[in-house]
């Protein structure tokens, strides 16, 4: 009977490890290797393209087996790719969620394996990290953005106050996915900015290209051919969609010889990421400035805290290290005092918070310099 019993105890193992799929208790592979999944919303945007890119950099460094998983937009896919890791034994994550409000949801998946996520980009919400301190928001914050943007439109135009008579900023909008947390605050900080420097901002045209440079092409045709001459300023809410309206305004001749402003184009154009592209194209005269949202750092952040919480247990307040866009190392530590953003707003979850900075970016900022020298 006794041996029956130890037969028995014995299958009973083998099996439960067949169905972990080799898995080590801690979420280890049977090689020992930390596995860590990374959800992303898409990878068509140039940003989301170099945050993957950089994930995967630093999981070839440190021999993390990493499981990607792009859901293209849709939100039933990215969970459906949650549940599918989970159960393929990956219980750690770095997640850039389509939708902030389903981040609760998917933590308490998580958290029913012993799990661990942090989030990037799109923010996941106060009750999301409220679920267990294995959860941590590492991105920037946006109100912040906005205000970078609206600081660089001030700039030019108290450079060049004869295009801008009266103060009067005369601005086409073009916004990235309407009710995004992105969309939302750079707006308000970028209006906000630009009302504390004492312009008043009239809005010629105001519409969602859904971070796409092609929709924002199309759409600043359109605005071309119904507000020629009425516009003096163009802010679009990433570099992507800043490439977009750049395009139409060549293709419509709003150029100019004369680059002295820091254009050949008729009128400012700004974007944000500070991708390379934008600075290409600011090196060509044709963007005037952008915002910097690190990818470098915001994934470096991100994929650094779950592998050294999936290492060591704890990192619940601890500084986290990594190298910025600019190759520069650096040290990022929780804010000490919540800020008006959420999910950074709540004292009882800003140690979970690692707010990656921003920073303007025009002809005269160090960054520039040394990405075009």
């Amino acid at each position: 009977m006794k041996r029956i019993m130890m037969v028995l105890a014995v299958l009973l193992v083998v099996s439960c490890l067949l169905f972990a799929g080799g898995q080590k208790a801690g979420g280890g592979a049977a090689d020992g290797k930390i596995r860590i999944t990374l959800l992303m919303r898409n990878m068509n945007e140039q940003f989301l393209k170099d945050y993957a890119e950089n994930v995967r950099k630093l999981a070839a460094e440190k021999g993390v087996d990493l499981n990607v998983q792009d859901a293209n937009n849709d939100m039933q896919a990215q969970l459906t790719q949650l549940d599918t890791a989970l159960n393929q034994g990956y219980k750690y994550f770095v997640i850039i969620p389509i939708d902030g409000e389903m981040s609760e949801q998917m933590n308490r998946a998580i958290a029913e394996r012993g799990g661990a996520a942090s989030y990037s980009n799109t923010p996941p919400t106060t009750a999301a990290l409220r679920v267990g301190k294995n959860f941590f928001f590492a991105s920037s914050p946006e109100l912040i953005a906005g205000k970078f943007a609206g600081q660089i439109l001030a700039d030019y135009f108290d450079k060049n106050p004869d295009k801008a008579p009266g103060k009067t900023i005369n601005l086409i909008h073009i916004q990235g996915a309407l009710g995004h947390p992105a969309q939302v605050n750079r707006q308000k900080g970028m209006e906000d900015e630009l009302k504390a420097r004492g312009y008043t901002v009239n809005k010629i045209a105001e519409d969602t290209a859904n971070w796409t440079p092609d929709q924002a092409q199309e759409k600043m045709s359109t605005w071309i051919g119904a507000h020629r001459g009425r516009f003096n300023a163009i802010i679009a809410q990433n570099d992507g969609m800043a490439m977009g309206a750049i395009e139409a305004l060549i293709q419509n001749g709003l150029t100019k010889s004369d680059a002295s402003d820091g254009t050949i184009l008729t009128v400012p154009v700004i974007g944000y990421d500070a991708t390379d592209e934008a600075i290409n194209s600011m090196s060509q005269n044709k963007l005037y400035g952008t915002v910097l949202q690190d990818s470098s750092a915001q994934s470096a952040v991100a994929f650094n805290i779950i592998y050294e919480l999936a290492a060591t247990g704890s990192v619940l307040g601890k500084p986290i290290t990594g190298l910025d866009k600019a190759g520069t190392a650096f040290t990022l530590s929780p804010p000490t005092a919540p800020i008006t953003e959420y999910p950074a707003d709540d004292a009882a979850v800003i140690q979970q918070c690692y707010l990656v900075p921003y920073a303007p970016i025009d002809k005269d900022s160090g960054y520039y310099k040394a990405k075009v020298r």
